[in-house]
């Protein structure tokens, strides 16, 4: 009995079975060809009465066991030889539902704290004893397995539920503390709380698993740690992945109180920074599944910093540190913080980590993220450039990198001093570009790019033949390419076209597009001199984002910056507006909503400058648009404005207006406004020939001149 009962090959079997190929529940029909191993015929089925004899002269009369504790032990020699039918066979002849209760009633009984009980009190000689209970729980565990042997899994999920009501009416609160951890009766308990959840999900049942999950981890079951973790990481990933919303149960919302999670991706992210906070304190080894399930599911929610401040937190040598610094900037990037990201990827790429391998996806997010701002161009292209030099045999990073260096090279065309070096950097700009198209076909970015860079060099065919192709692409579903789109037919003069796809682009795009939408709309209003659908516009611009402002919360950084942007935007585009009506009062006051919204912003100087000039308060227009420039030196409309009003002093002032006007081309050569008034300046300074060829400028610019600038 002791052998049988120890988990090893009882030799029972071998002195009361005549082969040993043979099991006690096969052997009077494997003689006529039938076999019962996993996997064989089983058309035949098993006689209970046939059954029942076996049990009853071998294992009963030679052990002294009850009916139900033989066919425990026979079906697990069944269960050991891998004869999963023949197992089950025998283990369905035990009345589970009738041991029910007594196997409650000796759990409970004989698990009781010696303390708990009264003086005199004894354990009745009618109960179950433990030896028998975990034979029993045993034959049900090894039923369930059986089951799931033979993949039906719901049946097996079943009879493992059957344990679990078993164990938590016996142990409502748990497993008691004097339990030891030896204790065989336990170690089943926990094998089926780890099966439990499992087989639902083998099932196809992921409410039934998600359940089980959360039933398992509920209850202090005493496990080891190990098991906890990989419990809770398994309820996450059924979470993260399972594709349908499970709500909680009532019971676990009270626990939670008002800090319930809202959904099961917050519950996962909750699971799963337990679990990186026991990584933190070593109490479980680390495991790289848990924190690519946490990127997956914070990436979900936009908690990028979040996010960022776990990649921190992780310690040194599990991460290659080029590998890293990376994964903190895409963070950061992806955060909005593209300052900050610029600024890990330059530690990962500084002159200190020259020994380790170059990063060539760091090198190429570098490219990217200076490739955003015109002030970081040479730096990108530096990227850009040693990115292509190491990815020489690999394809796919060449026709990134030069992407890259293409826009890098534009953005440098821009700022350079140099004219015959301006020209050489838009042309080599487009070769990139027209590079990483040939490279990089189904990329529907580059062509956005190579459309882009056409518009800013006003060639606007082959930019709108590259803008419309972008859109077929991506079936239309792009903000960049439907206001691009837009922008290109503005600068083709065609601003009722313009204003149609602005239009179709609302109607297509979510709340925060839709917002940036109605600007360009508006701005397209101002140019057909509509200024009361202008207004209109702006009005309902702003009352949706106020709206905004007050039910919905902006997960990014950078959506928020771009809101208020766009808010200070709207009050002083209206502001513009007024002023061309002569409506000083109205200007002013939306003047000074957009300074509330954005201080110290070139563009509201800027706007004030341009009302006092209309209001002929030359010297207070000159104090605001040098305000303007004070804030950013480079903001070329205060250039140009400046410039015009120093024109209108006579030749004392001609020359700072030239220097203004001449700086204000070479930040942005395509100005039209700014030819225009160095023309005018060339006149007066009796340059006739050189006043044509800017008059001739400013008037060809004029006609390919968008409502807003493409950058």
């Amino acid at each position: 009995m002791l052998c049988a009962c120890s988990g090893e090959q009882s030799r029972f079997e071998e002195e009361r079975v005549p082969s040993p190929q043979e099991s006690l529940a096969t052997r009077d029909y494997s003689a006529a060809g039938r076999s019962s191993r996993t996997g064989g015929d089983f058309d035949s089925k098993l006689d209970d009465s046939q059954v029942d004899d076996v049990v009853e002269s071998t294992l009963r009369e030679t052990l002294s066991l009850n009916y139900e504790e033989a066919r425990a032990l026979l079906g697990r020699l069944e269960y050991q030889r891998g004869n999963f039918d023949a197992a089950l066979q025998v283990f369905q002849g035990i009345d589970v539902q009738g041991l029910r209760p007594k196997i409650v009633r000796a759990i409970s009984e004989r698990t009781r704290p010696r303390q708990a009980r009264r003086r005199g009190d004894c354990v009745m000689g009618n109960v179950m004893s433990m030896h028998s209970v975990s034979l029993l729980i045993e034959a049900m565990l090894l039923k369930s397995k059986s089951f799931e042997g033979l993949s039906r899994f719901k049946d097996a999920a079943l009879d493992c539920k059957t344990i679990l009501d078993i164990i938590e009416s016996s142990w409502p609160h748990g497993i008691p503390v004097g339990i030891g951890d030896d204790s065989k009766l336990k170690e089943m308990v926990y094998k089926a709380l780890e099966l439990f959840p499992k087989l639902w999900m083998q099932a196809g049942f992921l409410e039934e698993a998600i359940a089980a999950y959360r039933r398992v981890l509920m209850k202090p079951w005493n496990l080891e740690i190990n098991r906890w973790a990989s419990l809770q990481k398994d309820l996450a990933v059924a979470l993260l992945y399972g594709g349908a919303e499970v709500s909680l149960p009532p019971q676990i919302q009270q626990m939670w109180g008002n800090n319930a999670p809202a959904s099961n991706i917050e519950e996962a992210i909750l699971l799963l920074l337990i679990l990186m906070r026991k990584v933190a304190l070593q109490e479980i080894s680390w495991d790289p599944e848990v924190m690519n399930h946490l990127m997956y599911g914070l990436s979900l929610t936009g908690q990028f910093e979040l996010l960022a401040g776990h990649v921190e937190q992780i310690l040194p040598g599990i991460y290659d540190r080029s590998e890293r610094w990376y994964v903190l900037a895409l963070c950061c990037h992806a955060a909005g913080l593209d300052d900050d990201a610029l600024n890990v990827l330059r530690k990962a790429l500084c002159h200190s980590e020259r020994k380790q391998k170059p990063h060539v996806p760091s090198l190429i997010l570098g490219a990217k993220l200076c490739s955003k701002h015109p002030l970081h161009a040479w730096e990108g292209a530096n990227y850009a450039i040693k990115a292509t030099e190491i990815s020489q045999n690999q394809k796919h990073y060449l026709g990134i990198a030069s992407h890259f260096l293409g826009i890098c090279y534009g953005y440098c065309a821009r700022i350079s001093v140099s004219n015959s070096q301006r020209q050489q950097l838009q042309n080599e700009s487009l070769k990139k570009l027209q590079h990483a198209v040939s490279v990089e076909k189904n990329d529907p970015e580059v062509i956005h790019s190579l459309a882009k860079e056409s518009a800013m060099q006003r060639n606007l065919p082959v930019a709108l033949e590259n803008a419309t192709k972008y859109l077929d692409m991506i079936a239309g579903c792009s903000v960049s390419g439907w206001k691009l789109l837009a922008l290109i037919v503005s600068a083709e003069q065609n601003l009722k076209e313009a204003e149609a796809i602005v239009d179709l682009a609302i109607f297509e795009s979510g709340t925060m597009d839709q917002l940036e939408f109605l600007h360009l709309k508006a701005l397209l209003q101002t140019a057909q001199r509509q200024p009361k659908n202008a207004i209109e516009t702006y009005r309902n611009l702003l009352a949706i984002i106020e709206a905004k402002k007050n039910f919905q919360k902006w997960n990014l950084i950078s959506e928020v910056k771009a809101v208020k942007d766009l808010e200070m935007e709207a009050w002083s585009g209206l502001s513009s507006v007024y002023t061309k009506l002569g409506s000083w009062n109205n200007s002013h006051v939306c003047l000074d909503k957009a300074n509330s919204v954005v201080p110290l912003s070139p563009k509201c100087w800027h706007s004030k400058g341009k009302l006092l000039q209309a209001q002929s308060l030359e010297e207070e227009a000159l104090i605001a648009l040098l305000v303007s420039l004070s804030i950013e030196p480079d903001y070329v409309p205060s250039m140009v404005s400046i410039a015009a009003i120093l024109r209108s002093r006579g030749d004392k002032s001609l020359a700072i207006a030239r220097s203004l006007l001449m700086n204000a081309l070479r930040l942005e050569p395509t100005n039209h406004e700014a030819w225009l008034h160095l023309g005018s300046i060339s006149k007066v300074q009796g340059s006739l020939h050189q006043a044509a060829d800017c008059f001739q400028a400013a008037y060809e610019l004029s006609q390919f001149s968008p409502v807003q600038s493409f950058v």
